[in-house]
């Protein structure tokens, strides 16, 4: 059969169709199926297809086609297997007349006689090619393939042209994501929210499938797994990761950018179940760095076979550097709102302080006042009236007041002479009395286990009996509604230097504390009660630490809280 003869006009109107693809168009993928049919139409094959050159197999794949099987997608070539594999790796146009009679021919059809194929040229390399066939043998002339050389030529400089537009626009997506970056670094965001921005961010920027960001942890052999984002917002996932187990730990000890290929295939011990699960394929690892110190790792994944290019490197690169700048500028910015809070505390103590010497001064006067005309009534009742330890009580407790108020105007010396020696279980004693009528109102029970031993210390008697005040009010106040309060006493077991200490704990029958509040009960000015000044605890555990003693939340739950403090034990005395 001879060549199919060509109307000028045709040739001419399908060149022009062709070019103006750039103006209607911004899918390559579209722009080859509209160039595939006007090579269909201008040439009348029995089947056609252009195939294009992939970047990360360097394989043949078939991007569009007419006429052939519906797998004929899925059907690749290596370079220089088939007629289409030598077009492309020799880049010249061939004539097959008879395909029976061309050992390199590769079968797609059985019924195909002839064949021609011309490559896709662009700056020197070839990107794919454009294969039409026929079922008839000598269906094409030598002038067949001159025109569709010149269909092809003008069909590349298309889809070149779409290429150079998508990338960039590509380009502007990263310059945009680079540029939102950087406006994270002079943001106010806390870590958290920074570390969820430059994932997402870098998924953004490399169109991969997922992002994940993972920071060194404090004894810099680990990582810690923060953010992974996939397809369709944030993953729930927890990992943590020794450096020496994976080719991410690497990208930290080395400081430069990992790549690997074919992560199912790889002896990789991160995202095992996730590569799983989403089809991980390839990944790239930068290192974060800041102020020539890792910190952490910025991966992206695919779930292609993907080789990441230099750009594409660089601008993840670019990414993982502005993003080290925006985690230390919101873990600065953390310290400096910290540091910010401590000196309002400070300032607040500072003014409580004044406060409470001007206070103090003019409680002094009516104070003795008060204790002038208590003594006055010279009040005596039988040794078994109650009432007899009860003026004892108010007694001591004016000449307590007294002495607070004579320490709070002489605050910053040293009150070293106000220590004696007391024994714990006797100043628990005490203080229970003080409350006994409180406790009795509010429906509490109170339980007392005691050492069996004396437990001496010397201390301050108000101001031990002040922290256990504290402790026995705070756990009224956990239970408006009534309970029980346990108190138990003794005494540790000798420490590492020899030291015992004495022990009391007071526990509840309350609903515990607010979790996020815990570990900050001993601050000041911290309340979780509507009405409470947070001075409590703090107070208690100054005047324990004074004392070379301490206090810490043993538990606080949904069973109530308990807490212990302790103070060393007397050194007995010859």
């Amino acid at each position: 059969m001879g060549s199919t003869q060509h109307n000028a006009d045709t040739i001419i109107d399908a060149l022009y169709r062709i070019s103006s693809l750039v103006a209607k168009t911004e899918d390559p993928h579209q722009a080859l199926q509209a160039i595939l049919g006007e090579i269909v139409n201008v040439l009348q094959p029995t089947s056609a297809s252009i195939c294009l050159i992939n970047p990360d197999t360097k394989r043949l794949e078939v991007e569009v086609s007419f006429g052939l099987p519906a797998d004929a997608a899925e059907f690749d070539l290596p370079m220089g297997r088939g007629i289409t594999g030598w077009v492309a790796l020799h880049g010249k146009p061939m004539l097959v007349p008879d395909v029976r009679r061309e050992p390199r021919y590769v079968s797609v059809n059985a019924t195909i006689r002839s064949e021609m194929a011309v490559p896709m040229e662009e700056r020197g390399g070839i990107i794919g090619v454009v294969n039409v066939d026929s079922d008839q043998s000598d269906a094409f002339s030598g002038k067949d393939l001159k025109l569709l050389t010149l269909l092809t030529n003008e069909a590349t400089k298309v889809v070149s042209r779409l290429w150079l537009i998508g990338q960039l626009r590509a380009k502007a997506s990263q310059l945009e994501a680079l540029v939102n970056m950087g406006q994270r670094i002079v943001s106010k965001e806390t870590d958290r929210e920074v570390l969820v921005s430059i994932t997402e961010e870098a998924k953004n920027l490399t169109a991969a499938h997922i992002c994940a960001l993972l920071l060194l942890n404090s004894d810099r052999r680990s990582l810690r797994l923060h953010t992974v984002s996939g397809p369709l917002g944030l993953i729930p996932y927890d990992e943590d990761l020794p450096l020496e187990d994976s080719s991410v730990g690497a990208a930290i000890l080395r400081q430069k950018q990992v790549e690997v290929h074919d992560l199912p295939f790889t002896e990789e011990h991160h995202f095992t179940r996730l590569t799983r699960k989403e089809g991980l394929v390839s990944m790239l690892s930068s290192p974060i760095v800041f102020d020539g110190e890792a910190i952490g790792v910025l991966n992206a994944y695919t779930a292609v076979p993907h080789r990441f290019n230099n750009d594409e490197k660089k601008v993840f690169a670019t990414l993982a550097s502005l993003g080290a700048v925006a985690i230390q500028n919101a873990r600065l910015y953390q310290r400096l709102f910290t540091s910010e809070e401590t000196l309002r505390r400070n300032e607040k103590l500072t003014t409580l302080g004044l406060l409470a010497a001007e206070i103090a001064h003019e409680i002094r006067n009516p104070l003795t006042v008060i204790k002038l005309l208590f003594e006055s009534l010279e009040l005596r009742f039988d040794s078994t009236d109650e009432r007899s330890k009860d003026v004892e009580i108010i007694s001591e407790k004016l000449d307590q007041l007294e002495d607070i108020v004579g320490r709070v105007l002489d605050f910053g010396k040293s009150n070293q002479g106000l220590h004696a020696r007391f024994e714990l279980n006797g100043l628990v004693e005490e203080t229970i009395q003080l409350v006994r009528l409180k406790l009795k109102q509010q429906q509490i029970s109170i339980e007392i286990k005691r050492s069996i031993s004396e437990l001496m210390v010397d201390v301050n008697k108000g101001q031990i009996q002040q922290v256990l005040l504290n402790l026995i009010l705070n756990a009224t106040q956990a239970m408006p509604e009534g309970g029980t309060i346990r108190m138990e006493t003794g005494q540790t077991a000798a420490d590492q230097y020899g030291h015992v200490f004495a022990f009391c704990q007071i526990s509840d029958s309350g609903q515990g504390m607010p979790v996020e509040v815990q570990s900050s009960i001993f601050e000041s000015f911290l309340s979780h009660r509507p009405g409470g000044t947070g001075l409590g605890l703090s107070i208690s555990k100054r005047i324990l630490k004074s004392h070379r003693g301490d206090i810490e939340l043993v538990r606080s739950d949904d069973g109530g809280s308990v807490f212990q403090f302790q103070l060393p034990l007397a050194v007995s005395r010859i």
